[in-house]
């Protein structure tokens, strides 16, 4: 019965994350205020060692939908609930992010950034990590959807 109840809750949250995907009309990066490309600075700082940590979920389908349970729980009030970023913190769909290394986003989230607000996610358990890295690689779709706003002409 609990594997049963796992997999609906699961079943649900992908499905829920897929519609609000395909429901919105307006570009990813828009709604992120003020584009500041210094804000991402923080992810070059991660060093080779957890650069090259490889995601132990990367081919996992469960873990999209834990990783936006988890995102929903601790971070959509800061990131916004599509990750589209907020005056309290950074979009997560934009390039940058969805470039960097999936190790990059773990250290950053075991990490945090404390002089900017992003909180410290180290007593989060890694698998609950990891899930997270891997919701927020799919925000990017199969091939990258965001271009930064600075990269555009």
């Amino acid at each position: 019965m609990k594997a049963m109840a796992a997999v609906s809750a699961s079943f649900l949250a992908v499905s829920v994350v897929w519609a609000q995907s395909r429901s919105s009309s307006k570009p990813l990066v828009a709604a992120a205020p003020g584009y500041d490309p210094a804000i991402y600075a923080e992810l070059q700082k991660a060093p080779a060692k957890a650069r090259n940590r490889r995601n132990p979920f990367e081919n996992d389908p469960h873990a999209v939908a834990a990783g936006a349970i988890l995102f929903e729980q601790h971070c959509a009030e800061c990131h916004g609930k599509s990750a589209e970023g907020s005056p309290k913190a950074p979009s997560l769909v934009v390039r940058e992010v969805q470039s960097a290394t999936p190790g990059t986003l773990f250290w950053l989230l075991t990490n945090g950034v404390v002089r900017k607000k992003m909180p410290v996610w180290s007593k989060l358990p890694e698998p609950q990590r990891w899930q997270l890295v891997r919701y927020i690689k799919s925000l990017g779709g199969p091939a990258l959807r965001v271009e930064s706003p600075a990269a555009q002409p």
